[in-house]
């Protein structure tokens, strides 16, 4: 049990710098939205899209393979740490050499801002000259270098059994950002307001309203990242094995393509409303949707601590002689834990609404529920796809992940004209449910493991008929809704208390 008890320490730890990164987008949402005109929250949106996709691809999938090639190569740890950053670094030079060129057309093709209008109605120009999105490719060709480089010291820091030392280096990066936003779009104003000393040179160089102190703020907060990682950093040498190199890379493939097919399953459903729906509402269906959904974002924070600690400890134990009932007792906790989120979020829905304060986006509500289940789907089949990882079968991520990536386009190709986000909401609900039910199929018949799935599937089952009862038949209640969280909760409890008194033990 002392086991468990390191896991759940080590995911809490790493859960507060991804909690402090997912509750960033809500706090500068309204800042961004208050200081800067509609098209210009539009150019953000749209950079950092681009942003999300080639993150991806910078990062090829070799933090995974990183963990994998420590288990497989113990007594040659530090030839792994190395060779999996001349990976990175490597993807690095390629990208540098295709984009340095070309930053003209790159910013020709990114900038779609025709004319952007004010609030007042006014035209506004600032920020949305072919000089700027220049600017913006330098900033975030920058960025993208420097966090590709930050990829594997992170990894080695988790490796390490550091989490502290992870935390607080994530949480140094997400304030100094707060920090410079709120300096450049409110702090520097006010100084030139109020003729405070320096005010004179502030105002020879700053312009206001620009979209590109967000991204400035974004490239200085990513430096400061890098140099804090410099004891890291400085422990790579250029001991390279060929072989493995080659190998690392056919291993990490796989998961590139499975990452960039989970971006798909996330992205591709926003997109795809605003092309299919009629021009007159498109638009505001597509915010609609987009608000509502950042409901879920709570499970999928949970999800995404989760994961930052379950990779390097799946790997870790993976010699262990009961490692498959370790990881059967991590997936049963999981579930739980899971589904008591999932019915604790819509059972409060009516509170949790309120994040988003503007009422007409209120009628998006119904998407919730299948949201939210698609992440508790999503979130089983992270765990289950331990077995590809350890057994080097990473090609069937990339096969599960494309049948989610393809469902999510067809489905949704075939049914948003008709049924607007209610569509997507289902879509992406069977998308990564069909993914965990591949997922434990394929992996009972190549790597298997003693999962509980009766016991798994009667908590599952359970959860969606109590969040039935209170969204659809109770109408969404708050207090029938706490009720019933409240003895889900307690028969858990009850069934699980011999276990949990160990634990706690």
């Amino acid at each position: 049990m002392s086991t468990a008890k390191k896991f759940a320490g080590q995911t809490a730890i790493y859960g507060v710098s991804t909690i402090a990164g997912r509750v960033l987008s809500f706090f500068l949402t309204p800042v961004y939205t208050a200081a800067y005109r509609t098209g210009a929250y539009g150019i953000l949106t749209t950079m950092f899209s681009y942003v999300s996709i080639l993150n991806a691809v910078m990062a090829f999938g070799m933090e995974t393979t990183f963990f994998r090639y420590l288990n497989k190569h113990a007594d040659n740890k530090r030839q792994v740490y190395n060779n999996a950053f001349a990976s990175v670094f490597a993807i690095t030079l390629i990208f540098l050499l295709l984009t340095l060129p070309f930053t003209g057309h790159i910013a020709n093709f990114i900038n779609v801002s025709t004319p952007i209008k004010a609030h007042s109605g006014n035209i506004a120009a600032v920020g949305t000259t072919h000089a700027d999105f220049i600017k913006y490719v330098d900033y975030f060709i920058a960025i993208l270098v420097i966090d590709a480089w930050c990829v594997i010291p992170f990894a080695q820091i988790r490796a390490d059994g550091k989490p502290g030392r992870y935390a607080v280096i994530k949480l140094i990066n997400i304030f100094l950002f707060i920090s410079l936003n709120l300096i450049f779009i409110w702090g520097l104003p006010f100084w030139m307001n109020h003729n405070l000393p320096g005010s004179g040179f502030v105002a020879q160089w700053y312009v206001k309203g620009w979209v590109g102190y967000v991204f400035l703020a974004n490239l200085i907060s990513s430096i400061v990242t890098f140099i804090i990682l410099l004891p890291e950093l400085l422990k790579i040498r250029f001991d390279f094995n060929g072989k493995m190199l080659a190998s690392m890379y056919s291993y990490s493939w796989p998961v590139l393509i499975a990452n960039l097919s989970y971006i798909i399953n996330e992205n591709m459903d926003k997109l795809l409303l605003g092309k299919l729906l009629p021009t007159g509402h498109s638009l505001d269906d597509v915010g609609i949707y987009g608000a509502c959904a950042k409901i879920s974002l709570f499970l999928s924070i949970f999800i995404q601590a989760f994961r930052l600690g379950a990779e390097p400890f799946f790997f870790s134990h993976a010699k262990n002689k009961n490692a498959g009932q370790t990881y059967a007792r991590i997936m049963d906790y999981f579930v739980i834990a899971i589904c008591v989120i999932f019915v604790g979020l819509i059972a409060n829905i009516e509170i949790l609404k309120y994040f988003i304060p503007n009422k007409s986006y209120w009628v998006g509500l119904p998407v919730v529920p299948p949201l939210v289940f698609g992440y508790v789907s999503l979130g089983i089949y992270m765990n289950l796809s331990v077995w590809y990882k350890l057994s080097d079968q990473t090609k069937y991520g990339f096969y599960i992940s494309g049948v989610g990536a393809l469902l999510t386009i067809v489905l949704n190709v075939m049914f948003i004209p008709k049924y607007s986000y209610m569509a997507s909401a289902w879509v992406s609900l069977i998308a990564y449910a069909v993914m965990m039910v591949l997922s434990y199929i394929w992996g009972q018949r190549n790597y298997p493991i003693p999962y509980n799935l009766k016991k798994n599937l009667v908590y599952i089952v359970s959860s969606i008929i109590v969040v039935y009862l209170s969204f659809y038949v109770f109408n969404r209640n708050i207090y029938v809704g706490d009720a019933m969280l409240l003895v889900y909760v307690s028969v858990a409890f009850y069934f699980e208390r011999e276990n949990l008194r160990a634990i706690f033990k």
